[in-house]
């Protein structure tokens, strides 16, 4: 039997036993309800909690209501639509993204390391994710590690090359593929390659020319005579500059060189020996700046080179720049490029799920996308996300809104593509500010046991606190943040059409907060309507291409159900339905 729920006085008892603040049960989105004792597997378990007398229902009190209670209260609220999984092995995939630094401590030393991700490969695989993007784990004198001083090393903080090589055989053990970040657009200042051009040039006699042969790692760096603008800075002792354009430290390096690219290929190389699945290309529109023929070229050559190592190998790009220059970019003919256009506060799927950019206007820019990419690499897998590592976090782009934050991860899942997630966005961690250490703060494992639990960059502020319970907590409500992705993922799991079908708009029933396309992949066509507004809706199918579709799973934001009564679809706010 389906119960519909949704009262603010029932989710109140419900979010205060699971200790959880659900932005759908009225208060503000950064109070925390603070549990005192953890939900066992001991259903008749008391649970005391700390709230107002307000929560009490009938005779039952929130301080004493037991789980088999609330589940009387609240009504077993079933879903009927779990389908069989249809996972194909191939490059559409389910990223999880990892700052290892922050997410999971094996040896309690207070950092993240490779072996915490191994520790949550099962966790990973049963939200659904079958792809991991690693952040850059090769040595490095910084904790966001983009300044690498050694290509073919781990460093010594997230363990050894032994431990890279388990997590890759356990990866694959679960048909998880993984990618690593692999910047070649700037290495470390301590690099030996930079350390030897330097001392070379100090050394070089006043008006004599670099000779090559002598010191091949000059052509590897952008050095000149003088300093030609900002981003070049001095080499010390000597009347030479290089190009640094992120940072003094990280000098750029110089892709046109055809012995650097030599190197590069033979870093390559030791990486996809090593298992590696994959690479994410930072600041790939930096190579040379804004020189869109030049950097796409780097990347098909780079590309060409991996897959013929690896003819499954995949690379996904950082460009972080308007639709049209992302569509420019495909002309590389690698697989796929960040949708920065939908990314971040200001970007599409936030502005969606606030409800002030219409349902309408986001399938609209779905087809475009697919149609536009397509024209530069028909073989295009679009990267959709709604935040990563430079971004501050959803929950913040959301004021904590638990109900729009469900809602934007409904509209990712449902984009094609390859989604990426950034780790602890299923949670609704916090970040604060522009600070970079702040948006890279540790998961959250749980709320009452630190075990894992990392310290953070150094310089983070410590004071953030999220406004949503941990993993482990969020684990046990059926209709938290956590449970939401899972379901929403699952959903992609079971329908290859939503990664991969062709979009077509169903005009009849497109307008406004109120969308519905159908996706056709291979024989197979799926129907999925949205509904961004905080109101129910009702679409008449009849006499549409969805007429004689039935539900194959949905997304609602707390156990409401969505009906499907002669060809009539009943859906309640901020929701998302799949048919077929």
């Amino acid at each position: 039997m389906h119960k519909k729920y949704g009262t603010r006085l029932v989710c109140t008892v419900l979010a205060g036993i699971l200790s959880l603040q659900l932005c759908a049960c009225g208060g503000a989105g950064d109070v925390s309800v603070q549990q005192t004792a953890p939900m066992g597997e001991d259903a008749s378990q008391e649970v005391p909690v700390s709230l107002t007398a307000e929560t009490a229902v009938g005779e039952t009190t929130a301080e004493t209501a037991t789980a088999e209670e609330i589940k009387e209260i609240v009504g077993a609220v079933s879903y009927d639509y779990e389908q069989e999984l249809n996972i194909i092995d191939d490059n559409y995939r389910n990223y999880y993204e990892i700052f290892v630094y922050s997410f999971y401590d094996s040896d309690g030393d207070g950092i993240g390391d490779l072996g915490g991700v191994i520790e949550k490969l099962d966790y990973i695989k049963d939200m659904g994710f079958n792809g991991i993007w690693l952040m850059p784990i090769m040595q490095s004198t910084t904790y966001h590690k983009y300044d690498v001083t050694d290509y073919c090393s781990i460093d010594t903080e997230y363990g050894t090359m032994e431990d890279f090589e388990r997590l890759v055989e356990e990866c694959h053990k679960r048909d998880i593929r993984i990618i690593i970040d692999f910047v070649i657009n700037h290495s470390s200042s301590k690099h030996q390659w930079f350390v030897d051009a330097c001392e070379y040039l100090k050394k070089l006699p006043e008006g004599q020319e670099p000779d090559l042969d002598e010191c091949p790692y000059v052509d590897y760096y952008h050095f000149a005579k003088e300093q030609v603008n900002g981003d070049y800075y001095n080499v010390s002792g000597s009347d030479w500059y290089y190009e640094g354009v992120f940072w003094s430290e990280m000098p750029d390096l110089n892709l046109g060189s055809e012995a650097l690219r030599t190197e590069l290929e033979d870093v390559s190389r030791f990486w996809i020996d090593k298992g590696v699945d994959g690479f994410r290309m930072d600041a790939a529109m930096h190579f040379e700046e804004n020189d869109i023929t030049f950097n796409t070229e780097a990347l098909n050559w780079l590309y060409s080179f991996c897959t013929e190592l690896n003819p499954d190998f995949y690379m996904v790009s950082e460009v972080w720049a308007n639709k049209a220059t992302i569509t420019n970019y495909y002309a590389s003919e690698t697989p796929s490029m960040f949708n920065f256009d939908l990314a971040d506060t200001e970007g599409k799927l936030i502005k969606a799920a606030r409800g002030n950019y219409k349902a309408a206007n986001l399938v609209e820019n779905m087809v475009g996308y697919q149609t536009d990419y397509a024209k530069k690499y028909a073989d295009f897998i679009d990267a959709p996300f709604i935040a990563n590592h430079d971004m501050g976090r959803v929950a913040n782009g959301l004021a904590k809104d638990a109900d729009n934050m469900k809602m934007a991860c409904g509209l990712l899942m449902m984009m094609n593509g390859s989604p990426f997630v950034y780790y602890g966005e299923e949670i609704g961690m916090s970040s604060s500010g522009k600070k970079d250490e702040n948006k890279r703060l540790p998961m959250i494992w749980s709320d009452t046991d630190a075990t894992g639990m990392t310290n953070g960059p150094l310089d983070a502020d410590k004071d953030i606190v999220s406004a949503f319970a941990g993993v482990e907590q969020q684990l046990q409500d059926p209709y938290s943040i956590l449970n939401y992705y899972k379901r929403a993922v699952r959903l992609r799991n079971e329908n290859p059409e939503i990664a991969r079908g062709e979009i077509q708009i169903v005009e009849e029933l497109t307008e406004g907060n109120q969308a519905a396309i159908t996706k056709t992949y291979e024989d197979s066509t799926i129907g999925i309507v949205y509904n961004t507004s905080d109101e129910t809706i009702s679409a008449a199918l009849s006499d549409t291409a969805l007429s004689g579709m039935a539900i194959r799973g949905y997304l609602t934001l707390n156990g409401e159900e969505i009906t499907l009564d002669s060809d009539v679809l009943s859906m309640p706010a901020k929701s998302v339905c799949v048919l077929k």
